[in-house]
């Protein structure tokens, strides 16, 4: 066994956390030069403690950390022998041909010893980056036009309400697959239907500038058939990740996932206008564009839709995910009356429509705002719109793992995506208020950076729900509380394109601003972290 590969765990199942310890501490260590270490205590499901003991290669005598924590010589510590079978209560002595198995002689109450040897990079580590940059795709491609609408309305023309128009269109095709992506992936797997999205909406994308040149109509049919690509995303991802991460990972990965949104607003905010500078604007949608058929190749050749799917996925890793994931199942018929019947459903449609009402006000009008509202020129309002989308991908990791903590230190998972959630909601509406009241660009910007950041505490409370109250349906009703969602994105960039011809930026932030606290609201006395369906 290769020293830098792999690793050797045992995990040990007690149901206190001192008799896990004393099974530790019978643990035994050998001259020959292994040395095992507890690396982590956490409590399951079934409250019991599991300690993960990891074999260190290359630990030299006496004088090496574990041997001067344990305080012993070699000649009295013993390595003990990892069988699989139950421990026993007395050391057994190790042969000197073993090759350094390992022996624990514990409390009565230890009932299991699992052996399995991982690499250390895990398969699903490769699934969740590529959901991340795929997510990351996602935006890149998204944002761009709210910084190519600038010199393109100049170009054609358009007044505040066809650049609505315009930005809206997008979300007519979004809408269309939002539940027929969650339907796909669990039928077909989420490596397809994640697939087919990203190459469909990379095409759309390089196609933009072709279908501006031929008119409105044309421009318009383009982006809504980018946003039927994009539609399925969100609905593949969350089917794959209930396979691929186990539940005491979920929070951060999916923040993880989600954080790739922000990373490709940022980059797509940032690059757009150096590319619209040097290349002019269609540089912008031909290069985005060919950068996701390079990473649909990839996806390809490197994903699975489970693991059960995937050789390259170790044993140890199948056996480990399918304790903590869910299994795929074919066929299995959608139970949409049950669904719709369930509160915690309706405040999953309900809150993410008032969620995204914002969001994606921000996420298409916000470069607008600079220009208009701050004078900006392109340069500055590119440059001004990157930095919330830094604290979004920032806060939202953060969040992840408070939300993981906060679970595994016992605090119930409904509590948690409350917590989560209302830090999501309040947070922007606060912000957002104080905008009416700020005179310049630095105040502005601060308050959009603070809004944006605290918005991402979402992905540990109304994104990670889907998974918590019916993982083998998450893909299903992320498309329905997302169907919502964009409905929120249609109705809230047109809307602002009407307000705007008749009213302030103030009545604007004052609408998402009442849409926030009714969330917060419908979040708290409805939503729950229990699962509710089988």
């Amino acid at each position: 066994m290769s020293s830098e590969l792999l690793h050797q765990t045992a995990v040990i199942h007690t149901d206190t956390r001192e008799r896990c310890q004393h099974a530790l501490l019978h643990s035994r260590r050998t001259r020959h030069g292994s040395a095992f270490v507890a690396i982590r205590c956490q409590r399951d499901s079934r409250r019991s403690y599991n300690w993960q003991i990891k074999r260190e290669h290359g630990c030299q005598g006496r004088r090496s950390p574990c041997c001067q924590s344990s305080g012993r010589s070699d000649a009295d510590i013993r390595r003990p022998k990892l069988d699989g079978s139950d421990i026993q209560h007395t050391a057994r002595q190790e042969d000197p041909d073993s090759n350094g198995a390992l022996t624990l002689d514990a409390n009565p109450v230890s009932q299991v010893v699992e052996v399995v040897k991982e690499a250390r990079w895990q398969r699903r580590f490769t699934i969740v980056g590529l959901c991340f940059t795929a997510f990351m795709l996602c935006n890149m491609d998204r944002v761009n036009m709210s910084i190519a609408i600038l010199p393109m309305s100049k170009q054609f023309g358009w007044d505040s309400a066809k650049i609505g128009l315009v930005q809206s269109s997008f979300f007519w095709g979004y809408l269309t697959t939002q539940v027929a992506g969650g339907v796909w992936a669990d039928k077909y797997g989420g490596k397809m239907v994640l697939g087919f999205g990203v190459i469909w909406w990379s095409i759309a994308t390089a196609l933009t500038p072709l279908a501006a040149s031929l008119g409105l109509p044309a421009l318009l049919f383009a982006r809504a058939c980018m946003g039927v690509g994009e539609g399925v995303a969100m609905p593949a991802m969350n089917n794959l990740l209930s396979r691929w991460v186990p539940v005491q990972e979920r929070s951060r990965s999916l923040a993880l996932v989600y954080s790739g949104m922000y990373t490709g607003s940022i980059l797509g905010l940032a690059l757009s206008p150096h590319l619209i500078e040097w290349l002019h604007w269609p540089s912008v949608f031909h290069i985005f564009g060919s950068i996701g058929v390079l990473w649909y190749l990839v996806w390809e050749w490197k994903s699975a839709s489970a693991p059960d799917e995937d050789a390259r996925c170790s044993k140890a890793e199948k056996e480990l995910l399918a304790k903590g994931t869910l299994e795929r199942r074919e066929g299995t018929a959608i139970p949409w009356k049950q669904l719709f019947s369930k509160a915690p459903v309706w405040a999953l449609i309900v809150c993410h429509f008032c969620h995204n009402w914002g969001t994606f006000i921000l996420l298409s009008w916000m470069p607008m705002y600079y220009q208009q509202h701050l004078g900006m020129d392109l340069l500055k309002s590119g440059i001004f719109s990157v930095l919330p989308w830094i604290t979004m991908a920032i806060f939202a990791n953060l969040g992840g793992w408070l939300a993981d903590s906060l679970i595994h230190k016992g605090m119930s998972v409904t509590r948690v995506r409350k917590i989560m959630q209302t830090i999501g909601f309040m947070g922007p509406a606060l912000f957002l208020s104080q905008l009416s009241h700020v005179k310049t660009a630095t105040g502005a910007v601060a308050c959009m950076m603070a809004s944006q950041g605290l918005d991402s505490f979402s992905q540990s409370g109304l994104y990670s729900n889907h998974q918590d109250i019916g993982p083998r349906y998450s893909g299903v009703l992320l498309g329905m509380s997302n169907t919502a969602g964009v409905l929120a994105g249609v109705m809230g960039t047109a809307a602002t394109g009407l307000i705007l011809a008749n009213g302030s930026w103030d009545d604007v932030w004052n609408v998402a601003v009442v849409l926030y606290l009714v969330g917060t609201v419908v979040w708290n006395v409805f939503a729950t972290g229990e699962q509710i369906f089988d």
